[in-house]
């Protein structure tokens, strides 16, 4: 057992304890919320859970072996990078239309499409043909948009609108999905790593352990979700214009959309790239997942104990860039291009962990700041239109500033992905004096219509 394998097995083990005792601390702070306890709301909560954790299951075990895969099929890197590129247009491309196509032809029959196409996605992955694998990941890109959209839309809808449920009630249901995505997460690293170690279709194990998961979720959509529907009157044309306005014209919307682009294409320049940065050492891919899953938990109740402390979003999302700009710096220190020693990859290794424990504690601050900056009315829009730089970002980098054979080229990456975070935490103190201007001006608005006389 190499050196990296004994940190990645024993820090799985440490940060999980780690994790638990922020998780407790975390529902402790939380156990004032809605309970949400009615029985039929448990019912139906527990209806949608079952589908829904099955996806996401399935979509988490392809994670950890996705590189692998295509390495073990012989492919050089600057070919899995366009593998890469073309899952990440196809997820643009449909995230554009996923909505506006839900609300029309149903949102039960988005999910159900889901579980086809990413069942199918699964089954090309036994192909050995770059075209075959190609259009495996422009299908795969497709089905990850339709998860991210159909399935909360569908919810929302039936919680709301068929059962009148309370909307206090939707946290509570969040709340328990995030949890319960996170430790589906660490479960499939784990299991992909074992069903890959010890049955004998190697790195393609997991892609086909997900089918059977995707096919008894469709069934359970199939067969107990009803069919919703939202807007059937919406011009795409329209709404794509108006939410292009939102965007330049509102400072605070475009610094919002400038930060997500920047961090969003570092991470997803992170995920192609640390399974051939760690590669040398052959770490179980699974547990390493895993304990990257692990951290992002940790990040996530880091927000929620921060937040009951009165610390404010957008000072999270401010540490959370910083914090990830200090796991860059690491990165660029330990893969130095002429040669790569084992506390190299250990110390790359941290700074992975230290990345996804920002993580963890940045999409809930975006989350929050979205909801509060971006205008409800056109938020589905202006998201899709975020995405756009985003992948132009990843993908640019991952197509030509990679050097075959050569660890020079990761590198030159990972220094432009710290230039990226640097001007992204710029953005966010611009976007901390807006807000603070806008609440100051709102205090003083305030006061002065107080003094006027009734």
């Amino acid at each position: 057992m190499g050196t990296l394998s004994v940190w990645v097995y024993s820090s799985l083990g440490i940060l999980s304890v780690c994790c638990a005792v922020l998780q407790y601390l975390a529902i402790r702070i939380n156990s004032e919320q809605p309970s949400g306890n009615n029985p039929a709301f448990l019912k139906f909560q527990q209806g949608y859970f079952y589908a829904y954790f099955l996806a996401l299951f399935a979509d988490w075990l392809q994670g950890p072996y996705l590189y692998k895969l295509y390495s073990y099929y012989g492919f050089d890197e600057p070919q899995i990078a366009i593998l890469y590129v073309c899952g990440a247009a196809g997820s643009v491309i449909a995230g554009t239309a996923s909505g506006v196509l839900a609300d029309r032809f149903g949102r039960k029959k988005l999910c159900i499409l889901f579980t086809v196409l990413y069942s199918i996605t699964c089954l090309i992955k036994i192909s050995r043909s770059y075209f075959m694998l190609i259009l495996g990941r422009i299908l795969g890109g497709v089905s990850t948009s339709l998860l991210c959209s159909g399935f909360e839309a569908w919810y929302v809808y039936e919680h709301t609108q068929r059962h009148d449920f309370p909307t206090e009630w939707l946290s509570v249901t969040f709340a328990k999905a995030t949890f319960w995505n996170g430790v589906l997460a660490v479960s499939a690293g784990i299991l992909a790593n074992i069903v890959t170690d010890f049955i004998g279709f190697g790195p393609v194990s997991p892609f086909l352990l997900a089918v059977p998961c995707l096919v008894i979720s469709g069934m359970l959509i199939f067969l107990q979700w009803p069919e919703n529907y939202g807007s059937q009157t919406v011009n795409f044309k329209r709404s794509c214009m108006e939410g292009l306005k939102r965007i330049v014209f509102d400072q605070k919307i475009l610094l919002i959309g400038a930060i997500q682009a920047l961090f969003e294409s570092v991470m997803y320049v992170f995920i192609f790239l640390w399974t051939p940065i760690l590669s040398p050492e052959n770490p179980p891919l699974g547990f390493v997942f895993s304990s990257f899953m692990v951290c992002i938990m940790i990040g996530s109740s880091t927000y929620q104990l921060l937040r009951a402390n009165k610390i404010s979003a957008q000072n999270i999302l401010a540490g959370a860039i910083f914090l990830a700009l200090i796991a860059m710096l690491l990165t660029i220190g330990a893969i130095h291009p002429i040669s790569i020693e084992l506390p190299s990859l250990t110390l790359a290794y941290c700074a992975f962990l230290v990345l996804e424990t920002a993580v963890g504690m940045y999409f809930p601050a975006m989350g929050f700041l979205r909801s509060r900056i971006v205008p409800e009315s056109h938020r589905a829009t202006i998201m899709n239109l975020f995405r756009v730089p985003l992948t132009m970002f990843s993908c640019t980098g991952l197509i030509f500033l990679h050097e075959e054979s050569s660890k020079h080229g990761n590198r030159i990456i990972f220094m432009i992905c710290a230039v990226a975070l640097a001007v992204a935490l710029l953005a966010v103190a611009r976007l901390l004096t807006l807000i603070t201007a806008a609440n100051a001006e709102s205090r003083s608005e305030n006061a002065n219509t107080n003094r006027q006389p009734i």
